[in-house]
């Protein structure tokens, strides 16, 4: 061998070492999606060398936002606990990621052991045989999350179908103080004594629970989506009143409409749909605490929207509780600002959004007609264009055409707030599928 071919096959090996440690890198990261070791927490997916190669793209099936702290749990956290989270997928793929948060955690979170399964059926924490994969984190079953951090998983090579219940397992055997949670869940989660992580059976879950814990994500490696749309929105997008374990949460809907639509042969964007409303949820004020509890619209959007895998366009739903929850009578322009402050950081990453008219509440306890005015003034920017690229006019599509102030009655939980699961159907099927097509538009 010549000296110049020697110094070519080193300089080679050298290239190849150099890129198979680069795809091993996974980093924890700061919970607002900005790395602390220079990992990516929802870009490039990390490798696991026990996964094989596979094509597609990633895309988020499931996602929620980190709400609060579980109260009860800042002494020892769920310590000696498996949490079995259940999760239900919008689009399917070949291989699969997670994403844990310690948002509220004020001490690090030691996780020993997390899996990954498909459920056997509704109603219960068991998994189907042969589906159950231990996750890995840089390699190991271990990993510690900072308080305030998250860190996304290796590469589960599992199939995961569309429109399928999914079980999230993880377990921690130390105090790590309080529990990053998401408290309306509208899904019923277990928990079990000691590591039950990789049980098959449900026998050892006998605690039931409307929580999601830790878990804020799964992608999935997919060839039937090239993108991800996030909605973010309040209880109406959390679906707090639709009817448990039942996917009937509005999002749902317009999930099943995109994959059927696809199904049909139509000209529709191949998307994930991912969930990241919270109940209460505000365009400019958050909750109190540190990191606040219920964070503002504002505050979130980098972290709940922009940080989820592959986004391709956004939807807004919020405005009402900034109206119901205002001491006194909001200020429509403030929150105006607020919805055309999110839409310029969607725009920034040249992302589509779609927004929706503020819905009825006449006849809740909070209604007066100083508050319908609000609701009125920023309904007729939003339909005037604005604010965001395309209006959903869910305010027209549920209203009592005999009384706008108030929601239809087959609409209408009871509350004269949330809509019934009638009202979340018509919002999803009203929903122009259009609309999520193409980017942001050109600043001038």
């Amino acid at each position: 061998m010549t000296q110049g071919r020697g110094y070519a096959l080193l300089a080679a090996v050298v290239a190849t070492i150099v890129a198979l440690s680069a795809a091993l890198y996974v980093g924890v990261a700061a919970d607002d999606g900005t790395s602390k070791s220079g990992g990516l927490a929802g870009g490039r997916p990390p490798h696991n060398p026990a996964a094989p190669a596979s094509t597609g793209t990633w895309v988020g099936t499931w996602a929620t936002a980190p709400a609060a702290a579980e109260p009860g749990t800042g002494a020892t956290g769920l310590a000696g606990r498996s949490v079995r989270n259940v999760v239900h997928t919008t689009v399917g793929g070949t291989s699969a990621r997670i994403t844990l948060s310690n948002l509220y955690g004020r001490s690090p979170l030691t996780i020993t052991h997390a899996s990954l399964a498909l459920a056997a059926g509704a109603d219960s924490a068991a998994a189907v045989p042969g589906t159950m994969r231990r996750l890995t984190f840089t390699g190991s079953p271990r990993v510690v999350i900072p308080a305030g951090g998250q860190v996304t998983s290796d590469v589960a090579r599992l199939a995961v179908p569309h429109d399928a219940d999914v079980l999230v397992t993880t377990y921690s055997p130390t105090p790590s103080g309080p529990v990053t949670y998401h408290p309306h869940a509208r899904q019923t989660s277990y928990l079990a004594d000691g590591d039950r992580a990789a049980d098959i059976t449900p026998a050892a879950y006998t605690e039931r629970t409307p929580y999601w814990r830790y878990l804020t994500a799964l992608d999935v490696l997919s060839n039937e989506a090239e993108g991800t749309v996030v909605v973010i929105g309040d209880s109406i997008t959390d679906g707090i009143s639709s009817t448990m374990d039942a996917d009937r949460r509005w999002t749902d809907v317009l999930a099943a409409r995109l994959r059927a639509a696809v199904a049909a042969g139509r000209d529709v964007p191949r998307y994930g749909v991912v969930n990241e409303g919270i109940s209460g949820n505000r365009v400019l004020t958050p909750g109190r605490g540190r990191p606040a509890d219920n964070p503002s619209g504002i505050e979130r959007f980098p972290r709940d929207v922009l940080g989820r895998a592959n986004v391709k366009a956004v939807v807004i739903v919020l405005g009402v509780n900034d109206i119901l929850r205002h001491p006194g009578v909001a200020d429509p322009e403030a929150i105006l600002d607020g919805l055309r402050t999110m839409t310029g950081q969607a725009h920034a990453r040249g992302l589509r959004v779609v927004g929706a008219t503020v819905m009825p509440f006449g006849g809740h306890r909070g209604y007066t007609d100083a508050r319908e005015a609000v609701r009125q003034r920023i309904n007729a920017e939003i339909r005037a264009g604005r604010v965001f690229d395309a209006v959903v006019d869910f305010d027209k599509a549920l209203r009592d055409p005999y009384d706008p102030r108030r929601l239809r009655a087959e609409y209408d939980c009871g509350d004269h707030l949330h809509p019934s699961d009638r009202g979340y159907a018509r919002m999803g099927e009203v929903f122009d599928l259009e609309d999520l097509k193409g980017a942001a538009p050109a600043e001038l």
